[in-house]
This record gives structure tokens, C-alpha cells and sequence, in this order.
């Protein structure tokens, strides 16, 4: 099995998740206008909104990293430990975006953006 594939599976996923903490429990959930009943949210469920929108930011460079990375035989290993990197500082950032701790938040998105920048610069040296 190849944990970087696994890994973009769950970057895909996550995305998801955050929406669903947005929604979930509220009775007065608008599905015939969720962007907008999203839009009027506060506190975790905003957070969690926002949340969603930077995993989709952050998807495509990811997901791109280990496209590459597979299709330019990059050491497997190597490969795995970045992604493996990714997503744990991508699940941590829900964590701290949930819970409101935006100077851990930060450090967690630059984590995962520096795992995304590593598998770059090894498939250029």
C-alpha cells in the first residue's frame, strides 16, 4: 500500500469533515441555501466553515506534490514521511481552527506547506 495515496484520499476527505462540523446538530440548517445559512454562522461553526475553505485551498498543491512525486519515481519512503507530515499538521489545523488558537493554527499550516515545498524541491534536485 502506498501511504502517499492514502494520504491524499484523507487531504480529499478532510475538507468534508470540516463542512459536516459546520452542520452538524443544527436543526435550522438551510440545504436549499447552505452557502449563505454558512455565511450567517459564528463561532465554531464559522470556523469550521473556514476550515473547509482552506483544505480546498490547500488540496491542489498537495495533491499535485504527490502526483509528481509518483509519477517521478520520487523514493517512496521519502515521499510517505512528507505526506504522513501533511496530513497530520492539516488535522491538527482543524483542531486549532475549532478550538480558536490561531498562532497554533499558523504553525500547523506552515507545516503542511513546507512538507508540500519539500517534495517539490527533491523532485528538483
Amino acid at each position: 500500500m502506498k501511504i502517499s495515496v492514502l494520504c491524499l484520499l484523507i487531504a480529499g476527505v478532510l475538507p468534508l469533515i470540516s463542512t459536516a462540523i459546520a452542520k452538524w446538530g443544527f436543526r435550522d440548517f438551510d440545504n436549499h441555501y447552505p452557502r449563505e445559512w454558512l455565511a450567517r454562522q459564528t463561532g465554531f461553526r464559522a470556523r469550521a466553515n473556514a476550515a473547509q475553505h482552506n483544505a480546498f485551498e490547500a488540496f491542489p498543491f498537495f495533491a499535485a506534490a504527490v502526483v509528481l512525486g509518483l509519477f517521478m519515481s520520487m523514493d517512496q519512503s521519502v515521499l510517505d514521511r512528507y505526506c504522513l507530515v501533511f496530513v497530520a499538521a492539516r488535522v491538527l489545523y482543524l483542531v486549532t481552527y475549532l478550538a480558536n488558537w490561531a498562532s497554533l493554527r499558523t504553525l500547523c499550516w506552515v507545516v503542511a506547506y513546507a512538507s508540500c515545498l519539500a517534495i517539490y524541491v527533491q523532485l528538483l534536485l
